[in-house]
């Protein structure tokens, strides 16, 4: 299995930033295709990493891709469940390189499943990725179960904007304890998704989420400030 997966923009259009994603627990970059292939149709980069709790190289990485100045800007670390903890260590660490944050199913305490269908239950309300994982030889099964030794988010050390998404039926990171960790910290815009679980990006609303993910990069790219582009939107 590669360990990073790939996804540009279309032959003849110009590249308008770099997404570089830290995958969750048990998850590989490979999951996150559908996301990757959706915003390279609008032009932007994907670079999809593992998980950074089972595999601290895809740190260093992730340092390297965000130091590519063949990469084009801005660049964008996007993390979802374990890789959202670890997107905002390497943000509050590096000095240049991370324009901006986007964090999904940030975990705020431990969780147990049970079982295999539990888990599957709580990641995703999505058939389609919900047969992905299951027929998945490179997913591990029982991951959310594990509670790794997680970086705390020191959001008070980020100086980027940041677009954090979670969903109101998270049971693994209970959205009142996600909103409690952004709470107080004004350079971070959250966004619940009804009825959403924890896989944000590969849930059931993952064409919303990937529209919320690319206004925000739209915005980013006139300005850190994030201007409003469209107004009265629903």
């Amino acid at each position: 299995m590669p360990s990073s997966f790939s996804w540009d923009e279309p032959e003849g259009l110009a590249a308008r930033g770099t997404l570089i994603v830290l995958a969750g627990r048990g998850e590989h970059g490979g999951v996150y295709e559908r996301f990757g292939r959706r915003l390279a149709f609008d032009a932007y980069r994907v670079r999809a990493l593992g998980d950074p709790s089972a595999d601290p190289s895809v740190l260093d990485e992730a340092a390297k891709l965000l130091a590519d100045e063949s990469l084009p800007g801005p660049k964008v670390l996007v993390g979802s469940d374990s890789g959202a903890r670890y997107a905002v260590r390497l943000a509050a660490e590096q000095d240049a390189g991370v324009d901006a944050l986007i964090l999904t199913g940030l975990p705020t305490a431990p969780w147990t499943s049970g079982s295999w269908e539990i888990e599957l239950q709580a990641r995703t309300a999505c058939p389609t990725h919900r047969a992905r994982l299951a027929h998945d030889p490179d997913f591990r099964r029982g991951a959310l179960d594990e509670t790794p030794d997680l970086p705390d988010p020191s959001l008070d050390l980020v100086r980027v904007p940041v677009l954090a998404l979670h969903g109101t039926d998270d049971t693994v990171s209970p959205v009142e304890k996600a909103l409690t960790a952004y709470a107080g910290h004004p350079h971070v815009r959250t966004v619940t998704f009804d009825g959403g679980r924890h896989d944000v990006l590969n849930d059931a609303s993952h064409r919303t989420a990937a529209a919320t993910v690319v206004l925000f990069l739209e915005r980013l790219r006139l300005s850190p400030d994030l201007p409003t582009i469209a107004e009265g939107l629903a």
